[in-house]
């Protein structure tokens, strides 16, 4: 296990005031993800737009081993102090937590608090309740037998993969719940489904009340991709983890359907199998692994629509989100969060290929859906309209 603190300055000239300080919680994933963008981003959001600065002090589930990944879960975090030493350090008045399992646990928020800081609790999953934290079990199903403390029906569906793991997690969950949000001044979910669902999973009460505050996005295109005069061939586009819950297996075959070409940008477990079914269907599928930023948005912008089929409960939806903001339109599944575009993207029912083939073809002829999707992205997540509700959130918990 290792601890890095990195972004903001913690010392200050002699004579000089320093600014206040937001500290960033966050315990990496294995295989980064949204989450972990989300964390930069609000660190930038924090220095550039609310005159504070910033520091995350993160670790690394890379980093750390099965047995102390246990002993995390099942202690509420490893090394406490390591948080409370931090916060006197630099002077945080707030402590923004993300991600804590394993080896933060609730002993970082109680260790924040008796250092003197504030704690803002961000759940971005469904881990309180559910081990996986996506609310998709091992079958592929999206599911909510995991209710409240009720954590062992994750063990039974062997959710984690392993009987030892699945057991851990299930007598973590059930012990800590309480503990992480009791720690917490104020709680925060990426969008109402979000909410909606935690409390379907029973968890603690106070989750009911969590304030609602969407992700921000850094950087808009100027304007929707151009096209060279007579029109480009239209083209869609899927970024996501090759995983059965993110629907990617449903775009291969809606645009095999409509004849439009498709690129893939990502990887996950069930690379060769839809890779195989796209070589079945004499579909035109391009699967380029995953690629970098720079090559995402320029992949993005030689396509007409992006595609987000997923059948899990999305709470959020920031592969939708970020296509809008590059000038793409996007087709998504109205489930979970991306219901919440409504008005904003073009919604179909989850698992309706020919819906999805239909739509996909109707907004690539729309030589306005892109400008309406990149107004729309800013209107949802520009750096202007995301800082004042961070700060009310800040503001809310004093600190």
């Amino acid at each position: 296990m290792s601890g890095a603190a990195v972004g903001g300055d913690a010392t200050a000239p002699s004579g000089t005031v320093r600014r206040p300080v937001i500290l960033f919680l966050h315990n990496r994933y294995r295989v980064r993800g949204g989450e972990e963008r989300v964390v930069e981003d609000l660190a930038w959001l924090v220095r550039e737009r609310l005159g504070e600065d910033a520091e995350v002090l993160a670790r690394d589930s890379g980093g750390v081993g099965r047995v102390d990944a246990a002993a995390g879960l099942l202690r509420g975090g490893l090394a406490p102090r390591e948080v409370g030493d931090a916060v006197r350090r630099t002077g945080a008045r707030i402590v923004h937590a993300h991600n804590l399992h394993p080896t933060l646990g609730w002993r970082a928020l109680a260790a924040a608090r008796a250092a003197g800081a504030r704690v803002v609790l961000h759940l971005h999953n469904y881990r309180l309740v559910c081990a996986v934290g996506t609310c998709v079990n091992s079958r592929g199903e999206d599911c909510v037998r995991c209710h409240g403390r009720a954590t062992w029906p994750g063990v039974a569906l062997n959710c984690r993969g392993g009987r030892v793991e699945a057991v851990t997690y299930a007598a973590a969950l059930a012990a800590q719940q309480r503990r992480l949000v009791g720690c917490a001044d104020a709680i925060v979910v990426p969008s109402l489904a979000a909410r909606a669902r935690l409390v379907e999973l029973g968890a603690p009460a106070r989750v009911g009340d969590a304030e609602v505050l969407g992700h921000v996005v850094r950087r808009f295109a100027s304007g929707p991709p151009e096209r060279p005069a007579g029109g480009a061939p239209p083209r869609a586009i899927v970024a996501s983890r090759l995983a059965r819950e993110k629907g990617v297996d449903l775009a291969i075959a809606a645009c095999a359907r409509a004849g439009l070409p498709l690129t893939v940008c990502g990887d996950g477990p069930l690379a060769g199998e839809l890779r195989a079914q796209a070589a079945a269907l004499g579909a035109d599928v391009v699967f380029t692994g995953r690629v970098d930023d720079a090559e995402l948005d320029r992949l993005r912008r030689a396509s007409t629509v992006a595609l987000v089929p997923s059948r899990a409960q999305e709470t959020f939806g920031l592969a939708a989100l970020e296509a809008m903001a590059a000038g793409v339109p996007v087709v998504a599944t109205r489930v979970g969060a991306l219901a919440e575009l409504e008005g904003d993207a073009t919604l179909v029912g989850v698992e309706d290929v020919a819906a999805l083939a239909e739509a996909a073809i109707a907004v690539s002829a729309d030589p306005a859906a892109g400008r309406r999707a990149l107004e729309a992205a800013r209107r949802r997540a520009a750096p202007e309209v995301v800082a004042p509700r961070l700060a009310a959130v800040y503001a809310a918990v004093g600190g």
